[in-house]
């Protein structure tokens, strides 16, 4: 894209030169005589960059780059001068200049500095866009996003926050289903009541009844005093049972008939006590799948997955990528008290192009290393981690690396290669499934789980 540049200069052999070889390195030149001249065109009309002498008849150059900073401050100013000292330097950066050169200078030194301060202005609008973006994703609370699937996801948070009924979100690990969560938690009729999660993987089998569900008074060693589960620490709120896949079959009866009567027994207790929470369940693993297998009852799955909503993963929202990464940076750097504001177009791209197994997590990782470890104003490639830099798309290896770090999980190296046939036969979803061994209803079950079912592959003709 060819950079729009006004020249300003009293004498008039000097604009003419700059524009005739600045023209021949692809700028697009326009030039004023005057600063009272440059300021009248800078106000009507969209130029990439000013060049301004300093020491000019009439309004200095110092002057004009005072004006046009507070009339234009997305527009930056390059500061020329023939006296190179340092106080004259100060005084341009003071003015607010981008940069400044001294007479006399190279051409290309002209040019590479036109180019940066172009880029500079290109990502400052980029972070006001983004930060416009995410003003006006927060339609529903912390899901950002203004990719299609990100839309239909903030459609139907919307019509669900209302309703009591349970809820199973599921999407790989890192998409945030815990936000989801607290967002439908936060937008209900129960927001002024308690939300309270648990992660079913996290906490001891022989903990966990005790944990969901309460105990009395001795009911075994150590319990000294009764003490209520989070079932009941959750009355008149919203109880998030996240990776509730892994819950103990021997205790999926017994959630079963809390969800079903709206009562719980703690263990050693001899009645049950009534609670009053909406569910909302989620879990990264495939149900169906573990319904096949017997490690999860058929009837309680059915009793979670009243409404199910389905978490794209971060591979799937296009662009939302740099609109998350931009509210990580304001994030971090506010609470760093960095004044980092935003990528470099360089970096930005490299996030674009990245796969995200570990998806916004991972995200949020690479941008507060970066924000906490980077002296700059902007993240850099350089300040991204090593995975990122070196990763090339539209490959499947079965060992990424040698480095423990940057292993994937195998179901991320079964969605490559899932992809990877689609792409082999044409998205025809008949000829893939022979291809993977698959039936089609496991296939469409693993691409809805990613994120693909709408994607590129074509109907089973």
């Amino acid at each position: 894209m060819q950079r729009r540049v006004l020249i300003v200069d009293d004498d008039r052999s000097v604009c003419e030169l700059l524009k005739a070889g600045l023209g021949k390195r692809g700028f697009s030149v326009d030039w004023a005589t005057s600063g009272a001249d440059a300021f009248s065109r800078v106000r009507d009309n969209d130029f990439d960059a000013l060049v301004t002498d300093l020491n000019m008849r009439g309004m200095s150059g110092a002057t004009l780059c005072e004006r046009v900073v507070a009339d234009r401050p997305d527009l930056p100013v390059v500061v020329i001068t023939a006296f190179g000292s340092l106080e004259t330097a100060t005084a341009a950066i003071r003015a607010g200049a981008y940069d400044f050169l001294t007479k006399p200078f190279e051409l290309d030194d002209l040019a590479m500095t036109l180019d940066r301060a172009a880029q500079h202005r290109a990502l400052r609008a980029e972070v006001r866009r983004l930060r416009r973006a995410i003003d006006a994703t927060q339609s529903f609370e912390d899901v950002l996003g203004q990719s299609e699937p990100m839309l239909q996801l903030q459609s139907l948070l919307a019509r669900v926050a209302d309703v009591e009924t349970n809820v199973l979100i599921t999407g790989e690990s890192g998409t945030g289903k815990e936000i989801v969560a607290r967002a439908i938690h936060r937008r209900s009729a129960r927001r002024a009541g308690p939300f309270v999660a648990i992660n079913c993987a996290a906490v001891p089998s022989n903990l966990l009844e005790s944990e969901l569900f309460g105990h009395a008074k001795g009911a075994f060693t150590d319990a000294r005093t009764a003490r209520p589960g989070l079932f009941l620490q959750g009355d008149g709120g919203t109880i998030f049972l996240d990776e509730v896949g892994d819950l103990p079959l021997v205790l999926q009866p017994k959630l079963l008939r809390a969800l079903q009567d709206r009562v719980v027994r703690p263990v050693g207790a001899d009645r049950e006590v009534a609670f009053d929470a909406r569910i909302v369940a989620a879990t990264n693993r495939d149900l169906e799948d573990a319904l096949e297998q017997k490690s999860f009852r058929e009837d309680l799955y059915y009793r979670l997955n009243v409404i199910r909503i389905a978490l794209p993963p971060l591979r799937a929202r296009g662009a939302d990528v740099l609109l998350i990464a931009q509210a990580f940076v304001d994030r971090f750097a506010g609470s760093m008290g960095k004044r980092v504001t935003g990528l470099t177009a360089p970096a930005a791209e490299r996030l674009l192009a990245y796969d995200w197994p570990g998806n916004v997590r991972e995200l949020q990782n690479c941008v507060e290393r970066a924000v906490a470890l980077m002296p700059l104003d902007q993240i850099t490639v350089e300040d991204l981690p090593e995975r990122i830099r070196a990763y090339r798309p539209n490959a499947t290896p079965l060992v990424a690396s040698d480095d423990p770090r940057e292993l994937v999980p195998m179901e991320e190296i079964e969605r490559r290669y899932v992809v990877r046939v689609l792409e082999a036969v044409g998205g025809n979803k008949r000829a893939a499934a022979q291809i993977l061994g698959f039936d089609r209803r496991t296939l469409y079950r693993k691409l809805e789980r990613w994120g693909m079912a709408d994607g590129a592959a074509k109907d089973d003709s």
